[in-house]
């Protein structure tokens, strides 16, 4: 009787799981408002201080008031980086800066070793590709990381390579690249270190000077909280040598014009007046909250996800080096991971990024960066679980959720614990 019993338990419990998930596949717009929730890895959220700055944009770029903001800007840029050398300023994207470090610094034929871990390692192999580099390609398969050690032996290989470039944060995987390590093996050497903290800045430690990063490449619209639009890069005097001996060709990005110009308090060209006065804004912020805090925001929310989506039974993406800019994690076996994506959209008004690449279908990217807390990590969550479960997918409402709120609370605690 018991077996016979346990059997009709199970099975209303299957039938009304079955009904539930049936109900919630095919009523998605049960919301009437859903606000819109930028939870990607850039844009990402803006930081509304910011956002009324930019409504003070009708001021001339060639005025001592806007030389005063620019210069403003450059040098909290400085402060928030944590270097001494040189920072400057385009109106571009963080591709942009890519292209001028290579543009700026480099010769036709010059030895250069490009580590590839993801679509946007792939990104510095087209660009020096594109100015003639002689591209040595150290390739990791997507979710992998390239080691310092390989980087190591690289350079001993071809000890007149030039340069080095890599993603601190591979925003297309999640993986996070040992910086440091690299930078210990390529400082002594004569080639300068070029790397990608577009993601970076603001979600893992990069101590610029510390560790000799020669050059190091921001973007507005990442952690600094404020609209696409704006790149900036620190070069190092090391990397300044190598650009007096540059014959490639470059016009618009020009760094040693733009060094010239921001000197004075100008840009080379017209300025995004609306997005550096974002910019101040958005690093008074980030000066007030402190950089190793925003920091720590990240890696937060990250390790929180990352409890999350192994409480609901899904498997992380770059598990073996995962960074905080963003976490990665697989679709469930027989889930296209485009599904999610659109369900993210379709019923919370929410905006989370699908795979890049090889990856597209296979995971899903939720961001850290910038102005994030935790609860938009609730409501992420939260949502998730319900996506998986219109789709087939066995899940505990709540459990996520509940871990996220665990990773909180042992903050919280261990917070308190270092007050007393």
């Amino acid at each position: 009787m018991q077996i016979k019993a346990n059997l009709v338990f199970w099975g209303y419990f299957l039938i009304l799981f079955s009904a539930q998930s049936a109900i919630l596949k095919i009523s998605p717009h049960i919301m009437h408002i859903k606000k819109q929730r930028l939870l990607t890895p850039g844009p990402t959220p803006l930081y509304p201080p910011a956002l009324r700055a930019m409504m003070a944009s009708d001021i001339h770029h060639r005025t001592e008031d806007f030389r005063n903001i620019y210069k403003s800007v450059l040098a909290d840029l400085k402060q928030v980086m944590g270097t001494s050398n040189d920072v400057l300023l385009f109106a571009a994207s963080g591709t942009g800066a890519m292209e001028a470090s290579v543009s700026n610094l480099f010769s036709r034929g010059d030895k250069v070793i490009v580590c590839s871990a993801g679509k946007f390692g792939e990104r510095w192999a087209e660009i020096t590709k594109a100015y003639g580099l002689e591209v040595n390609i150290l390739k990791s398969e997507y979710g992998d990381v390239v080691s310092a050690e390989r980087v190591e032996a690289a350079l001993a290989a071809a000890p007149d390579t030039k340069g080095v470039f890599v993603q601190a944060s591979e925003t297309s995987t999640g993986a996070a690249h040992d910086v440091r390590g690299m930078a210990r093996a390529i400082a002594k050497t004569p080639a300068i270190f070029a790397v990608d903290a577009i993601t970076g800045l603001g979600t893992m430690p990069l101590d610029i000077d510390g560790w000799s990063l020669d050059v190091v490449i921001g973007g507005s619209q990442k952690a600094f909280m404020v609209p696409p639009g704006v790149a900036f890069l620190s070069i190092s005097p090391k990397a300044w040598k190598l650009a007096e001996t540059a014959t490639l060709p470059h016009y618009y990005f020009d760094l040693k014009k733009e060094k010239k110009n921001g000197d004075k308090g100008e840009s080379s060209w017209t300025p995004s007046t609306a997005l550096i006065l974002a910019l101040g804004e958005a690093l008074t912020y980030v000066k007030q909250i402190g950089m190793a805090n925003l920091i720590e925001n990240a890696q937060m929310l990250a390790r929180a996800t990352r409890a999350a989506a192994k409480e609901l039974g899904l498997e992380l993406f770059a598990a073996g080096s995962p960074g905080s800019s963003v976490t990665a994690v697989k679709a469930p076996r027989g889930l296209d991971s485009g599904v999610i994506v659109k369900e993210f959209r379709s019923r919370f008004g929410a905006v989370i990024a699908n795979g890049q690449g090889s990856m597209k279908g296979q995971i899903f990217r939720i961001a850290h960066l910038g102005y994030f807390d935790f609860a938009d990590l609730f409501g992420v969550i939260a949502g998730l679980e319900i996506i998986l479960h219109a789709n087939g997918h066995p899940v505990k409402f709540g459990s996520g959720v509940a871990a996220v709120e665990q990773v909180y609370a042992d903050a919280a605690v261990a917070q308190l614990a270092g007050t007393r």
